[in-house]
């Protein structure tokens, strides 16, 4: 206090009454560790009422290490410039509502040992809070940290609330912030809640702690929400509008769910001790039911992707109606006991390789797979690499990812995309250089005839061609010129005796002439019983030559192992 040797506290009532006198609106004040009664600092925020807003307008604010016992009501007060209050103690109630900080509010490890009320606060520079503790009830309601400009080159407001303390409840609800934010390392003791809240720039509560349950939401975030190292000790309703969530290394060690819109969300080594549900929610959030939350500046598809569960136990996840197409599986365990409900959805082999009427669900590890393993462009085009940094996985590691959610699928009785994990597990069981020669060719024959028993049409289409060709070689080489008529011989005997017959058939006589001249109808009509009749195991009856012979014997042995493995793909896709 310029001028004086003593504290306000300490002054003569004569001097102190001149020092009051000689404050206006906008004068600076310099209190630093002085005990500020109610009565005194009422007196010192009479001296700087604006007598037209009948508002106190302090300007330079030095109030570290002071403690105001009584509590202190700065209700609708404008600090003009610096506010400082680090290190400051309110034993009773900190009033701060309506209060405008033009310039930067530090309240870093400042002790609030009672109720403090910061509800429809302005704050226009930095809000540094971190180290604060808050012992009773934190209201911020519909407080709001405003944008701060660029200075020198580097942003120069950011809000901050690391390591601060919050043993009651702490009311963020329809606070906006315009600036970055942190809570990391945060103690919330009490229930907080966030309803309604926006996040301009981001947030993170990385290594945060919520011992109650706490009500993250509905809020929105136009950049990340980060909640990596957080940890949940009760049940938490997670609704967040944002660009991305990171969970990575998120503990929640009771029952979670994660209502999101338009996120990329990144679960990397988070720990789920009881069933987590992952939800995208199809319409805006609202605030009391009625208000939506403004949306605009995210991604338009409001879908939600998630990126990664490695390291996770999903034997406690749930997913539903969630974009899987780029999600790394790699690195979780108890994938076999993921539940995927809902219209999720995985990722599909490049056009130039699928078929447009039915292309199966691949993983991202497999796009990631033959974008690297491609030796040409031309067999790398539309394969998805990998991000960087991430691992390459061998076809072995694959064809385990493959198994166990195919088995996920199964037991949610989704036996049609289970059907095209199986592909796709046999797709990298046919890749896998491990195996042995005579395996990979007889898996890579089972390809080629039915699609591992997946593939109808390919089945069919080899049925067809089989058939025709028997139908061919029938007509050509299989069918006799005629057909042999049955010939009966006897001998002549004396009377009285017994008369034997043999009835012999001639042996079929190879069709000679121009082959055109074999193209007949009638030779059409016995080929055509002939092959209808092997594809069922049935001997048609007709007389064949020796090749005929042979070839009907072949047809009878391949042909109907394709028409089952036709009607076994066709069983697969259909089946519930």
């Amino acid at each position: 206090m310029t001028g004086h040797s003593d504290c306000l506290a300490h002054l003569e009532s004569a001097d102190r009454a001149v020092y009051l006198a000689s404050l206006h609106p906008g004068a600076d004040l310099d209190h630093r560790g002085t005990t500020l009664g109610r009565a005194l600092l009422g007196e010192l925020l009479l001296a700087v009422r604006d007598p037209e807003s009948r508002h106190p307008i302090l300007g330079r604010a030095r109030f570290e290490e002071a403690v105001f016992p009584d509590g202190a009501f700065f209700h609708e007060a404008e600090f003009s410039s610096e506010a400082h209050f680090r290190a400051a103690r309110f034993l009773r109630f900190a009033g701060f509502r309506r209060t405008r900080f033009a310039g930067p509010a530090d309240f870093a490890d400042a002790c609030f040992e009672d109720e403090s009320s910061f509800v429809q606060a302005r704050f226009e520079g930095q809000a540094l809070f971190y180290g604060a503790r808050f012992h009773g009830e934190a209201e911020f309601l519909g407080a709001r940290f405003h944008d701060v400009a660029w200075m020198g080159g580097a942003r120069f407001g950011t809000v901050q609330f690391d390591g601060a303390g919050f043993d009651g409840d702490a009311d963020f609800n329809q606070v906006r912030f315009d600036s970055e934010t942190s809570f990391t390392s945060a103690e919330f003791g009490g229930r907080a809640t966030f309803s309604g809240a926006r996040f301009e720039c981001g947030v993170s509560f990385g290594w945060a702690h919520f011992a109650m349950p706490p009500v993250l939401g509905p809020l929105v975030s136009r950049q990340t929400l980060s909640l990596r190292n957080a940890v949940f000790d009760g049940p938490v309703v997670i609704e967040a509008a944002a660009s991305g969530l990171d969970g990575g290394r998120t503990r929640f060690a009771s029952t979670a769910t994660l209502r999101l819109r338009h996120a990329d969300l990144d679960l990397t080594d988070a720990v789920c001790e009881y069933p987590v549900t992952v939800a995208a929610r199809a319409t805006p959030f609202a605030v009391g039911g009625s208000h939506p939350l403004p949306e605009d500046g995210l991604p338009g598809d409001p879908g939600v992707r998630l990126v990664s569960v490695n390291g996770v136990d999903a034997a406690h996840l749930m997913l539903h109606d969630i974009d899987l197409s780029a999600c790394r599986f790699a690195g979780a365990v108890h994938l076999d006991q993921l539940r995927v409900d809902g219209w999720c959805t995985f990722a599909v082999p490049p056009t130039a390789t699928r078929r447009p009427w039915s292309p199966r669900k691949v993983l991202a590890e497999e796009h990631h797979w033959r974008a690297r393993a491609g030796r040409t462009p031309g067999r790398r085009r539309g394969w998805t690499e990998a991000p960087d940094g991430t691992p390459g996985l061998r076809p072995a590691a694959i064809a385990a990812l493959y198994r166990q959610l195919r088995k996920s699928l199964e037991d949610g009785r989704n036996e049609p995309d289970a059907a095209d994990f199986y592909y796709g597990e046999m797709e990298m069981r046919r890749h896998d250089a491990s195996r042995t020669m005579p395996e990979r060719a007889l898996l890579t024959s089972y390809w080629a005839l039915s699609g591992y028993g997946l593939r109808a049409s390919r089945a069919l289409i080899w049925l067809l061609t089989a058939m025709t060709g028997t139908l061919l070689v029938m007509m050509l080489w299989g069918l006799p010129a005629d057909d042999p008529k049955p010939l009966t011989k006897g001998r002549q005997v004396a009377v009285g005796q017994d008369i034997a017959f043999v009835t012999e058939t001639p042996d079929p006589v190879n069709p000679a002439g121009p082959v055109a001249g074999r193209l007949t109808t009638e030779r059409f009509e016995k080929a055509v019983r002939v092959v209808i009749n092997s594809v069922v195991f049935r001997s048609s009856g007709q007389e064949l030559t020796t090749v005929g012979t042979y070839s009907e014997m072949a047809s009878r042995l391949t042909e109907p192992v394709l028409l089952g493995l036709a009607v076994l793909a066709v069983r697969n896709r259909v089946k519930r």
